[in-house]
């Protein structure tokens, strides 16, 4: 068998050889999609090298049985090119098997017409030997098959070059090379083929240029792999490590427009279709004018912004990172977005409880307090004076004399003592709240009659607004107990002579309960506490004494109650104390 050198075989012959060893040594070190553009590039090289071989036999049988092989390439090099771009873009179909089916089919069904052409002439209608370029080469008439496999070829190459295009278009500058050079790959030699097939070749029209174009372009592609390490950082293998980070990823150029994101990152959003790459952030983040402060500061900082969707309260950690070329120039940034909601709602949680340890410690110490002194003082004061009284010390005129004062002062210990086993009891875990449905008027009146005496002492007038019966759910006991202090409260404070009225009305689904004098008055500062449950004491007009508890219970057993405390108060010119109390037709027994 006599080979006829001439230039076409040798150029085709010398670069597939190249592409070949190039392809085969990047296919054994690399791996994922770079392994199958490899691959392609080894199948351009089949083509290659056995058209440079076909190009230097004269007969027709030898020239043929150099296609045969040669379509091996041909047939495969689409075929490996559609999957490197599946892989390359990260693209899963749904079904992977139907996919490799689909693409694989009319690579095998046209070797398999090729190879029986001779019996149906579907790829080739005719094939003859031509001497135009000074050399033989093989004349080819096409069959309808052959137009089948073209249709293939330039549509599994456009398929990739959309599908590289749409995943790239807004690219990070560090793929924008490889992306480039993966167009040229796939773009160069198709469209030498398209001007192959429509004759364009004058004078060279018996020499199919396609292979030509095809190792050229991967010869510069293999180099640029090797030597520039092109694929070193490929996309989908950098999504893969985007996705696998928990806080929100987003990217943006130094026009601040998107690049990439990640999946967590759509989390942040109601309608995630509205994270797009290539919008600009100042559209994204609409009404966060801090978000965009950030990422125009062009430094290494942190901020907390605040957010309120569906009235629920969301706290996002937003950390930039600028991200520098080679030349420290700035080329974009790096936003990690990450929810610290709970976070935070531990940590005021925390600081809530620690406030409130802090007081409940600062009400022990006052209840000690209380018990050495408030109630130990008059209790040793009365044994004492007994004790006078029955060794002839204190005559029986002169102790009946102090029973007034006496009586009073145990009063004042009975209140004490109840306040004090009260808040012990609301301090006790499983304190149980027993809600009934009572009218609350009689309650009222019953505690206008204990406080009664008191109040004549002080000629200090109570007055109830007649109105009918007004119904509520609450616990019975508690009630009776914030009313008492409350009204306790009213008459130390009132002067003498003074009026206290007390109203009832409903409104809504409640029963408000005002207790109104015109006494001292509270002051801001004291008023703050009050509305955050602090305890505090103060003298009477008639320097009563208190300890602080009252007004504590009141607050407590309200809540326990589902019911509100509203104070309103003028210093001199007396305060106002209303309570709203559940209806009984809208309570519910717990």
């Amino acid at each position: 068998m006599e080979f006829i050198i001439n230039p076409y075989s040798s150029i085709l012959l010398i670069s597939g050889l190249l592409v070949a060893g190039l392809s085969t040594f990047i296919a054994l070190r690399l791996g994922d999609s770079t392994r199958w553009i490899a691959l392609t590039m080894l199948c351009v090289s089949i083509w290659g090298i056995f058209y440079g071989l076909e190009l230097t036999t004269s007969t027709k049988e030898m020239m043929l049985f150099f296609v045969k092989i040669e379509y091996i390439g041909i047939l495969l090099t689409p075929a490996f090119w559609l999957i490197f771009c599946l892989k390359y873009t990260g693209l899963k179909p749904k079904n992977l098997k139907l996919t490799y089916l689909l693409i694989g089919i009319v690579p095998v069904l046209s070797y398999l017409i090729l190879l029986t052409n001779d019996y149906h002439h579907f790829h080739y209608a005719n094939t003859s030997v031509v001497n135009t370029m000074g050399f033989p080469t093989l004349k080819i008439e096409i069959g309808p098959w052959y137009l089948v496999n073209i249709v293939y070829s330039y549509s599994t190459f456009l398929i990739g070059l959309i599908l590289i295009g749409r995943r790239f278009k807004s690219s990070d500058p560090l793929y924008r090379k490889q992306t480039q050079f993966l167009f040229l790959a796939g773009l160069i030699p198709i469209l030498v083929n398209a001007l192959y097939q429509l004759g364009l070749f004058k004078g060279v029209s018996a020499i199919d240029f396609t292979p030509f174009a095809f190792l050229f372009t991967y010869l510069l592609l293999a180099f640029a792999i090797i030597r520039y390490s092109l694929f070193s950082i490929k996309p989908i293998a950098k999504d893969k490590i985007i996705e696998t980070i928990t806080r929100g990823v987003l990217v943006v150029d130094h026009r601040m427009n998107i690049i990439d994101f990640n999946a967590a990152f759509l989390n942040f959003f109601i309608n995630p279709k509205s994270v797009q790459t290539g919008k600009n952030l100042n559209q994204l983040f609409l009404g966060f004018p801090e978000i965009i402060s950030l990422t125009e500061s062009k430094i290494h900082n942190t901020i907390e912004v605040q957010d309120v969707t569906d009235e629920k309260r969301k706290i996002i950690r937003i950390e930039a990172i600028p991200i520098l070329d080679p030349e420290s120039l700035m080329s974009g940034t790096v936003l990690l977005f990450e929810d610290i909601s709970e976070e935070v709602l531990n940590k005021e949680t925390l600081e809530k409880q620690t406030e409130e340890l802090k007081q409940l410690n600062d009400l022990k110490d006052k209840y000690f307090s209380i018990i050495s002194h408030d109630l130990k003082g008059p209790i040793f004061g009365v044994k004492e004076l007994i004790h006078l009284t029955q060794t002839g010390l204190v005559s029986q005129e002169e102790f009946m004399e102090m029973m007034p004062e006496i009586s009073k002062n145990m009063e004042n210990v009975a209140i004490l003592l109840e306040n004090l086993l009260a808040w012990t009891s609301s301090q006790l875990r499983g304190e149980f709240v027993q809600k009934t449905e009572f009218d609350i008027i009689p309650l009222i009146t019953q505690q206008k009659n204990l406080l009664e005496r008191i109040t004549k002492e002080k000629n200090i007038k109570i007055e109830v607004e007649n109105v009918s019966d007004v119904w509520v759910f609450a616990d019975r006991n508690m009630v009776e107990l914030v009313i008492r202090n409350i009204l306790s409260n009213a008459i130390k404070f009132s002067e003498f002579q003074g009026v206290i009225n007390i109203t009832v009305s409903e409104e809504n689904e409640t029963a408000k309960i005002c207790f109104e004098d015109n006494g001292a008055g509270i002051s801001e500062e004291n008023l703050e506490k009050l509305k955050k449950g602090i305890s505090f004491t103060t003298k009477g007009r008639r320097n009563e004494s208190g300890t602080g508890l009252g007004l504590v219970l009141v607050r407590d057993y309200l809540e326990k109650n589902d019911a509100t405390l509203k104070i309103t108060s003028e210093i001199n010119k007396g305060s106002k104390f209303c309570i709203y109390l559940p209806k009984a037709n809208s309570g519910k027994i717990d």
